[in-house]
């Protein structure tokens, strides 16, 4: 039979905005929703709107994919603003699914970079049509041809067909609100005073949701949220019929089965509102209520005729951590130490059962298609699995912020077999560095079998370089890099495959300072100490045995005993009267502290500190693991 006549809905354009990490998706979303008049002229609105959590604001970053519709000229857009970062590519995923079209954001200066190869990726494997916008072409550093050349060679390597490469490009400036579809002189502003240019592109070139009128009802659940009022509720793309408030759905579940649903709320969106609607047809980008278990994946269909659409799949996991309860002399405490309180204002810890924790993890796993949760050896400790540490400090650092107290292991990678040989992760690592350095971040690489593949050097005194990376050697690599390159670098990596095992890989050259009994710093212990290696805890910080209050300048470890004092008698001395002047701490954050910890080692998470420890606390008990390795290796 030939295939029915599609029909297509001319007043609605759904647009998903890509890009590399700070390459100005979130500013662009909001210039449109000011031009488009969605605020009042005397608004008070936030930057970044659409970065509406805590911790997407503190990282300047955005984690969750967050959709807003603006209407310009009796056109409606929706628009899904997706993260930047690799790690959440999970949410660029479903975001994608939801769209016709994609707008790819690359910086003037900066270029194509890993992350910008990663979303342009997933964009091509959805066959879905491409606007190129160099955003940020006042920039000082700008080289606007340059980056054009460079984005038609990516659209070539990921092998786009001749529809895709024949793409439109803008010149815009998300911060001023300009685009243009003239080439403006680098470091200039486009020549138009406004978006309209941009405006028009997306009505003409991105396609209008097509669907057919004789289908029965297909709704796919994209993402969830939740309401202490309604519960939980389902976004969805649809795609066929028509969905009303109080109908009756079927609810094809992931695993084949179906289920009579009423849909007892329906929401579209307006700008950054949910506004109850009586009935959203096909294109339209919904939220519906009354569903409490439905997942991601999942599809509403018509309850006579239900048709489920495919599953929403994504990328597996490459690495992992281990999360338990905390077992830490410390655990259940509550208040931090000077100096130990990091960023965030988070409650006392509330949660600190293993009973609370799993409930904790397997509710992320409903919103988080891209984590996956498996149990381990010990009853309180649980293997999770994600794109990368970014997404796993995240969770860690989202259940602080919710009263958990946790244990969270060194971020390891997750390996394969591969017709019998084993396999591991490896990252594509894109660094820019000044010329002065390129000799400290080459060496750095090769020690961590880093495989260089292009080199180009801009003649403005910065390198970029291009390697291929074993994901293992990535761990802890950013504290290093930014060190030996005094800050001034840029790296950034996206997962590129597996290949077979590269071997033995000594990543950390120094060891840890340990502490060999229960007590209170002391700023005597601290003075004779900091010779000794970089500490981590300021005078007053409440210590117990086998936790980490520095870094040895040396390969092994050492029990320190930094809560002694200084013995006081009637007998003056010469040097009674000397001045202690202390080295401040090294204050880690949650990322820096699992980049930092050892195999033998782990993070001790609380709301109000972040602590490492020595997986095992006793030192006599440490001292006889360390003798038996040594004897088995020399047996």
């Amino acid at each position: 039979m030939p295939a029915r006549p599609l029909s297509a809905r001319d007043d609605l354009r759904n647009v998903a905005i890509v890009a590399h990490v700070d390459h100005g998706k979130t500013t662009l979303v909001d210039a449109m929703l000011w031009q488009s008049g969605a605020f009042r002229e005397n608004e008070r609105v936030a930057e970044r709107v659409l970065d509406s959590g805590d911790l997407e604001r503190e990282k300047g970053i955005t984690i969750l994919a967050k959709n807003t519709a603006v209407r310009h000229g009796g056109l409606t857009i929706n628009i899904v603003d997706t993260p930047g970062h690799a790690d959440f590519g999970g949410e660029v995923e479903r975001g994608l699914s939801m769209v016709d079209g994609v707008l790819l954001l690359v910086d003037a200066g900066e270029g194509p970079l890993p992350q910008t190869r990663f979303v342009l990726r997933k964009t091509l494997e959805a066959n879905l049509p491409v606007i190129l916008v160099i955003n940020k072409v006042d920039r000082a550093d700008a080289r606007i041809a340059e980056v054009v050349d460079a984005c038609y060679e990516l659209f070539l390597d990921l092998d786009a067909t001749e529809e895709q490469i024949e793409f439109p490009i803008l010149y815009a400036s998300a911060r001023a609100g300009r685009a243009s579809l003239e080439r403006p002189a680098d470091g200039t502003l486009p020549d138009s005073p406004d978006l309209e240019p941009l405006f028009a592109v997306l009505r003409d070139r991105v396609p209008a949701p097509a669907y057919d009128p004789a289908a029965p009802l297909q709704a796919h659940v994209t993402n969830l949220d939740a309401s202490s009022y309604l519960g939980r509720i389902a976004l969805c793309r649809v795609h066929n019929g028509t969905i009303s408030r109080g109908q009756q759905v079927a609810w094809c579940r992931r695993d084949g089965s179906t289920a009579r649903v009423k849909i007892s709320e329906l929401y579209l969106t307006e700008a950054l509102d949910r506004v109850p609607a009586e009935t959203a047809a096909p294109g339209d980008i919904i939220a519906v209520a009354g569903i409490s278990d439905i997942m991601i994946g999942e599809t509403l269909a018509d309850a006579e005729d239900p048709r489920p659409l495919p599953l929403i799949t994504v990328d597996e996991p490459a690495v992992s951590v281990t999360i338990g309860v905390n077992t830490a002399p410390l655990a259940g405490r509550g208040s931090a130490s000077p100096g130990e309180r990091p960023p965030g204002t988070p409650r006392e810890a509330t949660k600190v059962t293993a009973r609370l924790v799993k409930d904790r993890l397997d509710r992320e796993l409903i919103g988080n298609v891209s984590l996956a949760v498996l149990p381990t050896e010990r009853p309180d400790t649980w293997e999770v699995q994600g794109r990368g540490e970014l997404a796993l400090a995240v969770l860690v650092e989202t259940m602080r912020r919710e009263g958990y107290e946790l244990t969270v292991g060194r971020p390891t990678v997750v390996t394969k077999d591969i017709d019998g040989v084993l396999h591991e992760p490896v990252e594509r690592l894109a660094v820019d560095v000044p010329e002065e350095y390129l000799g400290a971040v080459t060496g750095l690489l090769a020690t961590r079998k880093g495989r260089m593949e292009t080199m180009i050097n801009h003649g403005t005194g910065w390198v970029r370089l291009e390697y291929a990376v074993p994901a293992r050697g990535l761990i802890g690599f950013r504290t290093q890099f930014l060190t030996d390159t005094r800050g001034t670098a840029i790296a950034h990596h996206v997962f590129e495959g597996f290949e077979p095992w590269s071997g033995a890989m000594r990543v950390r050259p120094t060891g840890s300072l340990v502490a060999d009994r229960a007590g209170s710093v002391t700023s005597y212990a601290c003075f004779s100490l900091q010779e000794r290696g970089s500490l981590m805890v300021a005078p007053g910080t409440e210590v117990y045995e086998g936790m980490i209050v520095g870094e040895n300048s040396r390969a092994d470890d050492m029990d320190v005993n930094i809560t002694r004092e200084r013995k006081l008698s009637n007998v003056r001395q010469s040097t009674a009267e000397e001045l202690e002047r202390l080295v401040p701490p090294r204050v880690l954050s949650l990322e820096q502290a699992l980049e930092f910890c050892g195999a033998d080692e782990c993070v001790e998470v609380t709301p109000s500190a972040v602590r490492l420890r020595k997986a095992v606390l006793d030192g006599k008990e440490r001292a006889r693991q360390r003798a038996r390795r040594s004897r088995g290796e020399t047996e």
